[in-house]
């Protein structure tokens, strides 16, 4: 048995199942590396398995039984930072909740405040630092005393943050991005003030604002304290600003639910919060009202606008049996609701938590980032100690020396290289929580770069799953409308779903259907009744003839023929001892699934039908959407098959399905797409949902993938690539400290900037 140990440190003494899970919230994280820090210590405690995302400043923790929360509190806390348990643990909680944060847990508000208040005085100190570089210009010494004085509380206080911060981390033997902020920053101040007291007697400095170097004599950088502090603080209060922008989608996903409800007890009614809502009751819902909860329509038709949830425009009608959704809008008529689910069970709560749950997921591109952030600040340290060192052993000046190495601390803060993946993932995975487009994970979006083939499973998938009346086919002299009415009204009092079909058909095309007496059913043949005293007969042609002697005529047969041929069921309507005429039933092709065909092919994908229907109703679905390969007659096991057989033939496949038979083939492919229309194990199984059963959102699905992950190659190329050619720059004085400052915190605005461009992202599918 895993036990903590007395010492609270979450240690625990043997190996247990990681089957319990939780979310902390993490305070005074301020970089990369400090989400690293924390991620390696909790991932040193036996039975813990964590992952700590900077940017949604939440730890993701897996941990056995012997662990406890108050233990992972507790080493977080040993680390040098806050964690708290979340108010409300369950997966509709909004997971941006809380006060704004930015450097060392400073909420926004502050921030604001820090940096106003430090920009008035830095723009002062950096105006006179300007005019003494003007020629000619006679500057009275007594600037560089005012400059002293100004620049004094931007260095203690609106830099606070990053002073706070950086001891912290001193103190359990870290360095961080602070580190680097700090020195830099008091470096400069102390220096200035020691060259200003005891160096040349406060005369004032001459020197290129480009650079480092050509001073005439004694060297302050009291605007480089000063502005260095405002052009990061000005980076931390945007870079706050625009993660908060990046959960926004999620935060609008949450705010879709109701907050109250009319439930009824017994023969009254009474408004009651939502959480106090059980499974079972009914309530009430009336026109213009949000549907609390997932449930079935008791009493009551309405159109419901499910757009909020799905992304489509055209409202559904429902009546009493119809499934409705919490958080979509009831439109029009009263309806009485039985909830079937509630609170984290419900559809939206699980939405939320596949975002969330992908938010603070990592891909292997951010987790090579995160080693990079964690090694290079003790690097950037060292490198600056040796560029003051070379800059003296030439002897140059030590202001010059001095100058460079803190360009060099400045410069290197890899704030960017930090946020460069998790604000894209923040921002994609919302802008698809938007669409009806469900990332499960982070990993997903570098598999969907390199599919090639996708597997499409027919029946609900690139059919609507549900028999339809497809076609009236009347025997010679007999009116369609005639035929159909008397066979939908037989069928309407059948179950079977191919009745209903018939029967459904009957009422949209003819509105009342006759009553009908003396109803009987053949279980699989067929059924009987009478109208207006004439005796219906509906059911198979083998049954008609061979049991009540009613054969089909010439033209009818053939006519069977090809109805059959193109995959659809016959069912024959006979009375007065004739065959009257022919229905086809069948599962209808979506009317989007050609297109959808059509625009996974320009995205240079290869379709295949993959069905365990039978061959002629699979070629002829194929044949109406466009896809040439078919694979057809399939058990659940030989769909499995057939993705390992082309996966071994060297294909990245994915799986677009939405029954439980298609749940092991979507685990098994390289990316599984389920129709969220479909079954839980299919969804469970897949690593997106579609929350809408339109086929063509697979490829709006694959685009934003896509391009979720091009922003994040691009937000790495620029981190990497910054700090690379700036080092050098730096380290060979051609980069005055404060423009060091400026560039960093505009890199780390400029990678927040393109993860927020995702927002644009736009939809092929025009209903979304």
């Amino acid at each position: 048995m895993a036990t903590v140990d007395d010492r609270g440190t979450g240690t625990v003494t043997g190996p247990g199942e990681l089957n319990r899970q939780l979310e902390l919230t993490i305070g005074g994280m301020t970089c990369a590396s400090c989400a690293a820090r924390v991620e390696k210590k909790l991932n040193k405690l036996v039975g813990v398995r964590a992952s700590v995302n900077y940017a949604t400043e939440k730890a993701r923790v897996d941990y056995a039984d012997g662990v406890t929360p108050e233990a992972l509190l507790a080493t977080v806390a040993r680390t040098g930072y806050t964690a708290e348990l979340p108010a409300d643990t369950g997966p509709d909680a909004d997971p941006y909740a809380g006060p704004d944060t930015g450097p060392a847990g400073t909420d926004l508000s502050e921030l604001r405040v820090r940096l106003l208040g430090s920009a008035v005085l830095a723009i002062q100190v950096i105006a006179m630092s300007m005019a003494a570089m003007v020629p000619g210009l006679q500057v009275p010494h007594e600037f560089e005393a005012l400059s002293l004085f100004l620049t004094a509380p931007v260095v203690a206080w609106g830099a606070w943050p990053f002073h706070r911060a950086a001891w912290q981390n001193l103190r359990h033997g870290a360095a961080t991005m602070d580190t680097l902020i700090s020195m830099g920053v008091l470096t400069a101040f102390l220096w200035s003030c020691y060259a200003w007291f005891v160096g040349s007697g406060g005369l004032i400095q001459q020197h290129d604002v480009l650079t480092a170097g050509r001073h005439a004599h004694s060297q302050v950088y009291f605007e480089v304290a000063a502005g260095v502090t405002v052009f990061l603080l000005a980076g931390r209060y945007f870079e706050a600003r625009s993660k908060r922008r990046a959960g926004a989608a999620l935060r609008a996903l949450l705010n879709l639910g109701a907050s109250d409800v009319a439930v009824l007890r017994g023969a009254e009614e009474m408004r009651i919060p939502i959480d106090r809502l059980l499974v079972g009751d009914e309530f009430v819902v009336r026109p213009g009202e949000k549907i609390a909860t997932d449930g079935t329509v008791v009493e009551g038709a309405s159109a419901v606008d499910e757009s909020m949830l799905t992304g489509e425009s055209v409202p559904v009608e429902v009546n009493p049996g119809s499934a409705v959704t919490g958080g979509t809008m009831n439109a029009s008529g009263r309806l009485r609701v039985r909830a079937s689910r509630v609170g984290a069970q419900t559809r939206l709560a699980q939405m939320a938590r596949l975002v969330a749950d992908a938010q603070s997921g990592k891909a292997n591109v951010q987790r090579l980032a995160d080693r990079v952030s964690a090694v290079f600040v003790p690097i950037v340290i060292a490198l600056a100690v040796g560029t003051l060192a070379v800059w003296l052993a030439i002897g140059s000046p030590v202001g010059t020396a001095f100058a460079a190495a803190v360009a060099v601390l400045i410069i290197a803060c890899p704030c960017a290289l930090g946020l460069a993946t998790p604000t894209a993932l923040l921002v994609g995975t919302g802008r698809g929580a938007q669409l009806g487009i469900l990332i499960k994970g982070p990993e997903v979006l570098e598999s969907t770069r390199r599919v090639d083939t996708v597997l499409l499973d027919k029946t609900g998938t690139v059919t609507t799953g549900a028999m339809t009346l497809v076609e009236v086919l009347p025997a010679a002299g007999e009116y369609p409308d005639e035929v159909l009415r008397r066979a939908a009204a037989v069928e309407d009092a059948s179950e079977h779903p191919i009745a209903s079909a018939i029967a459904a058909g009957g009422r949209k095309r003819l509105g009342q259907l006759p009553a009908v007496t003396g109803f009987r059913s053949a279980r699989g043949l067929g059924v009987q009744g009478e109208i207006d005293g004439a005796l219906i007969l509906v059911g198979r042609p083998v049954w008609l003839a061979e049991q009540w002697s009613v054969p089909l005529p010439d033209p009818l047969v053939s006519a069977a023929a090809e109805q059959e041929a193109h995959g659809r069921t016959v069912v024959t309507v006979a009375w007065g001892g004739q065959v009257r005429g022919l229905l086809s039933v069948a599962d209808t092709v979506k009317p989007s699934s050609a297109e959808a065909v059509r625009l996974l092919r320009s995205l240079g994908l290869n379709p295949v039908l993959l069905t365990g229907d039978n061959e002629t109703v699979a070629r002829s679905v194929a044949a109406d959407v466009g896809i040439d390969t078919v694979i057809a007659e399939v058990l659940p096991e030989g769909k499995v098959e057939q993705v390992r057989r082309l996966q071994q033939a060297g294909r990245v496949v994915a799986m677009v399905g939405d029954g439980i038979n298609d749940a092991a083939a979507l685990a098994q492919a390289d990316l599984g797409l389920a129709m969220g229309t479909g079954t839980d194990a299919a969804i469970e199984a897949s690593d997106l949902t579609l929350v809408r059963g339109d086929l063509r959102v697979v490829a709006d699905a694959i685009r934003l993938s896509r391009r979720t992950l091009r922003t994040i190659k691009g937000n790495l190329f620029w981190a990497f690539g910054y700090n690379v050619a700036a080092l050098p720059l730096a380290a060979a004085g051609l980069l005055n400290p404060m423009i060091a400052g400026a560039a960093m915190a505009f890199s780390s605005v400029f990678v927040v900037s393109n993860s927020l461009r995702l927002r644009s992202f736009r939809p092929l599918t025009p209903s979304a």
